[in-house]
């Protein structure tokens, strides 16, 4: 009898009492805000990229039979073979037949977050594939068991001190010295033959260009160069909504996308795969497949409401700068993908009953707004999903029954402003240095954090008796 999944509450309460873990998220996150910033402040003209950016995968979104018929077409004539897919289950059956097809006893793969929608890597390993995970740090994921707690860095939730012990137990050449040089050396002898040995190599794409038939790939590594080039057969995954009308378009969306992923000016390799191995090349692969997958996409087409977030690049820099997932990281979630873009996509892929909570963890800031390149209205999306939440009557008795009292009483101004100065006065009697620290009815919120003291008045009564509402009032 399989134990019931957590709720996201439990997941939260167990991330927020996870020391290591907020230090692991803070050394990533603080230095990728960073990083992002500096990148936008050599690049002037980012707001005009970003609207070009929008522009062009609306413009794809809205032609999207188009554009897939022309990729289809001209992958073809390169050589490559394409199919089709549905549903996450139906691409990943159709990868582990062509590596079965192909004898493969090793499979290579390239980070790739579509991968993991699909259920790619279970699937392999029930299958008997050895898999060979080669992004450094999918490889720390695959070591520690884990699912990637962030769609760029994957091992985010993991500190320096965990992957060090870890390869030191998993590497049959350890490395000695404490440095992240050492470690990494490590992993590359670890992972060097098992390039060299695959049957199969498996990569996502970062674009489908779709006048060329090309699938384009971003790493900082070099991994996805070793990884597709030496199998016999490289299998591509990737979601329909990757497509660009062209080449230049492509490198008009990487100027966002690194500069946005990793605060860069450009990734250390963007590689371009059109087609198997053709006569007179010295390497690549015997045979080319494209895996397009639908997964819920058409029904975001369909969706006034959801379309706009077919123009994720899934770069992560909603994630980087969310106050939510910087306090939980990635695993907190429980799909795919974490963040802000995550508790959009969530309710897509495993359905709004079981994900209900991610749009209500969040609070609606905009900060993710702010910085996402193509400028999805995330804030608004979960709005919809809290909305659409409410009418399917998905919400829970005593949230319905609370609003209800809510209601009631804010449409009663001296209900309202009786209510609000009893409550101020009972949350400064527990109060100490401007915070308070625990207090009934507050406990979700003070388990793991302050909640700041309260002015002496409520805001209406400063408001008519003139005191200055701008300083905040703690008087």
């Amino acid at each position: 009898m399989h134990a019931a999944p957590l709720s996201f509450k439990a997941r939260a309460d167990a991330a927020l009492a996870d020391a290591t873990l907020k230090l692991a998220i803070d050394r990533t996150t603080g230095t990728a805000e960073r990083k992002r910033a500096a990148a936008l402040a050599d690049f002037p003209q980012f707001e005009a990229a970003r609207e070009r950016g929008q522009r062009i995968k609306d413009h794809v979104v809205a032609h999207l039979d188009h554009y897939l018929a022309e990729f289809e077409r001209n992958a073809v004539a390169s050589g490559a073979r394409v199919h089709w897919a549905a549903t996450a289950d139906e691409a990943s059956r159709i990868v582990v037949e062509l590596c079965r097809q192909a004898g493969a006893g090793r499979v290579t793969r390239v980070k790739s977050m579509l991968g993991e929608e699909i259920g790619l890597p279970h699937a392999l390993d029930a299958a008997g594939i050895e898999r060979v995970e080669t992004d450094l740090a999918e490889h720390i994921v695959q070591l520690g068991g884990d699912r990637p707690s962030h769609i760029v860095w994957p091992s985010m939730h993991r500190t320096r001190e965990q992957v060090s012990a870890m390869f030191k137990r998993a590497h049959r050449v350890p490395h000695r010295d404490e440095t992240i040089e050492a470690m990494v050396d490590s992993a590359r002898r670890e992972l060097r033959d098992k390039f060299l040995g695959a049957d199969v190599a498996i990569s996502g794409a970062n674009f489908l260009i779709a006048d060329t038939g090309a699938t384009c790939t971003v790493t900082n590594e070099g991994n996805a160069e070793l990884t597709t080039s030496p199998p016999r057969m490289h299998i591509v995954t990737a979601g329909i909504e990757k497509l660009v009308p062209s080449t230049a378009h492509a490198f008009a969306m990487l100027r966002l996308l690194v500069r946005s992923a990793t605060g860069a000016d450009v990734t250390q390799y963007t590689t371009f795969h059109c087609g198997p191995r053709q006569p007179g090349d010295r390497d690549g692969p015997d045979e080319f497949h494209i895996v397009l997958v639908d997964n819920g996409r058409t029904r975001m087409l369909g969706d006034a409401a959801l379309r706009e977030m077919l123009r994720c690049i899934r770069c992560g820099a909603c994630m980087n700068h969310c106050v939510v997932f910087r306090q939980l990281g990635g695993h907190a979630y429980g799909g795919t993908y974490p963040g802000p873009m995550g508790a959009v996509l969530t309710p897509v892929f495993d359905g709004l009953e079981t994900s209900r909570d991610l749009a209500h963890a969040c609070t609606l800031n905009g900060k993710c707004q702010e910085v996402c390149p193509v400028r999805i209205p995330l804030p608004t999306l979960l709005r919809g999903w809290r909305d659409r939440s409410w009418r399917d009557g998905l919400e829970p008795g005593a949230m319905r029954f609370g609003l209800g009292v809510f209601t009631f009483v804010a449409a009663r101004p001296r209900l309202y402003r009786l209510g609000a100065t009893l409550g101020v006065r009972a949350m400064r009697l527990f109060a100490r240095a401007g915070w308070v620290r625990g207090m009934p009815g507050l406990g979700a919120w003070t388990r793991h954090r302050d909640f700041p003291a309260p002015a002496r008045k409520t805001f209406m009564a400063m408001l008519a008796e003139g005191d200055d509402v701008g300083a905040g009032g703690r008087r």
